[in-house]
């Protein structure tokens, strides 16, 4: 007899290094979704607005992580700009009012990589609880998911505004970890950052990372994380026990 979860789902055996998982908590710039253009073009329009030059989208990828906030701070270096509180929550205002602008006026560029879509389904559909765990304002997180149609396979999305403090600490981990009701060693992080791979370190959930997305200037292929997947189309096979190979 097939066992079912709570929400009656069809449950198969989903293991990481042969213990039980119950959960998986996926980081979402740079990990489900390729969103460099978006909040490019977000951030230029709210620095412009400020007398700031234009930040090329391929330096925008190298500072994205830790949040808007810090993301404001990176431009603001980049063209050696020393800002005051005022200043920067001023930008930061107004980066969030454009970048929710582009999805209120169907301007969005954002996609999901290759195999986010199949992956989300199978392990969803496997019983595992999936989370989404983000520095990204938790409403433009879920805009976004139910934008690109992956929320239906997403049972929590935690953003960078969901508790005190954002990744690399522990906390929206272990936050996700109690919501969906599942002990941190159940549950197994997907990222793309040594943010990622840090505040999973400190709560203590095992890792999987992603070599493309946005890296903070790491190296992805050097990120102390426990296994690496060039796709997310790989992962099921990593976690389900009748997909692996004999």
């Amino acid at each position: 007899m097939t066992r079912v979860d709570a929400a009656g789902r069809p449950q198969r055996t989903a293991l990481w290094q042969g213990q039980p998982l119950a959960a998986v908590l996926f980081d979402l710039d740079g990990t489900l979704l390729d969103t460099a253009a978006d909040i490019a073009l977000a951030l230029n329009r709210a620095v412009a607005e400020h007398g700031w030059g234009p930040v090329a989208e391929a330096d925008v990828r190298r500072m994205i992580g830790r949040g808007a906030p810090m993301l404001v701070h990176r431009a603001a270096a980049a063209q050696g700009r020393q800002i005051d509180d005022s200043t920067h929550a001023a930008v930061l205002d107004r980066f969030f009012h454009h970048y929710g602008a582009l999805q209120e006026f169907d301007e969005c560029a954002a996609e999901p990589y290759g195999g986010v879509t199949e992956a989300l389904h199978r392990l969803h559909d496997a019983g595992l609880r999936i989370a989404v765990v983000t520095n990204k304002q938790q409403r433009f997180a879920i805009g976004l998911l139910q934008r690109l149609g992956l929320s239906g396979w997403v049972d929590l999305v935690v953003g960078g505004d969901s508790c005190e403090r954002r990744k690399p600490d522990p906390q929206p981990l272990l936050y996700a970890c109690e919501s969906l009701h599942v002990a941190p060693q159940q549950a197994l992080m997907v990222g793309d950052s040594i943010n990622d791979v840090q505040a999973a370190r400190a709560a203590g959930v095992p890792v999987v990372c992603v070599p493309y997305g946005y890296n903070e200037g790491h190296d992805p292929r050097t990120l102390p994380c426990d296994a690496l997947v060039d796709t997310l189309a790989d992962l099921p096979a990593l976690l389900l026990l009748d997909e692996q190979p004999a």
